[in-house]
């Protein structure tokens, strides 16, 4: 509908304009056709005014004629005398030789310093144009070097959060971490100290019982299942410390590796990160 709309509008705007410029084309006509009636009406008169003009310069020029006739015989006269002026003149001329030759001798060094100073002044404004792209060069320069220094600028606040942000991380890690650590070593210290003291009592109750071989080989099996279920229940505990440590590691030397990427020195840290041993080690 909008396309439709002002395709109808610029239809009939374009209507509009046909129909003035018809109009100023018509106005034009006219125009164009009144002045070349009065161009033909000046040009008939001008050219009234110059075969007037021209048939005064004709008659002024017959007389000019005659005047210039006069004048040639005196000029005649006159080249006569000359003549005679220009002998003496070369007479003088031969006299005068000797200092024309050494006015052109030193005509010549001027010349050749005149070369050299052509010379220096255009290595002049060859230096003074290489000063300008020169300096062009440097005010280019000292702008990316504004740019640089406000990209570097940004960067190292980039980096600064992280840096900030990974101490936080590695310090909360490092709790969660060394908590749970504590947590499953006293937990196995228990358990093995239960089962220190489950043997004990066993041999104790062995030692003051009469138990027959066949009871005391039952009594044997369910021990040893007893014994192996804790076993088990100590490796599961070993193998989850275990975990936690290579976890705990494992974020240390990405935090390390982060901060080496971003040019950090370890050293700026305030503290050393506490590496928890894998079990075994």
């Amino acid at each position: 509908e909008i396309e439709a709309k002002y395709t109808k509008k610029m239809q009939v705007l374009r209507d509009e304009l046909d129909l003035r410029r018809k109009t100023e084309i018509h106005e034009v006509e006219e125009r164009k056709n009144s002045h070349i009636s009065e161009l033909m009406r000046n040009h008939e008169k001008a050219f009234s005014d110059i075969k007037n003009y021209y048939n005064d310069i004709t008659l002024k020029n017959m007389a000019l004629i005659s005047l210039l006739k006069e004048q040639m015989e005196e000029m005649k006269k006159k080249g006569n005398q000359l003549e005679k002026e220009k002998v003496d003149v070369l007479l003088q001329n031969k006299q005068l030789k000797e200092p024309l030759q050494q006015a052109q001798e030193q005509v010549s060094d001027l010349q050749k310093k005149l070369a050299h100073y052509d010379k220096d002044k255009e290595a002049l404004t060859n230096t003074k144009a290489r000063l300008k792209v020169t300096q062009k060069e440097l005010k280019d320069l000292r702008w990316e070097h504004e740019v640089l220094e406000q990209r570097f600028g940004k960067v190292q606040a980039e980096r600064d959060e992280l840096y900030q942000k990974f101490t936080k991380a590695i310090n909360e890690v490092q709790q969660k971490t060394g908590f749970k650590n504590l947590l499953l070593e006293r937990k196995l210290k228990g358990l093995l100290g239960v089962l220190e003291k489950k043997e004990v009592e066993l041999s104790e109750v062995f030692a003051a019982s009469n138990l027959d071989p066949g009871a005391l080989s039952l009594v044997s099996r369910k021990l040893e299942d007893v014994l192996n279920s804790k076993n088990a229940t100590i490796e599961d505990l070993q193998l989850q410390l275990a975990r936690v440590c290579k976890a705990h590691n494992d974020m240390l030397q990405t935090f390390e590796a982060k901060l080496t990427a971003f040019g950090i020195p370890l050293d700026n840290l305030g503290f050393k990160p506490l590496a928890s041993p894998v079990l075994g080690q």
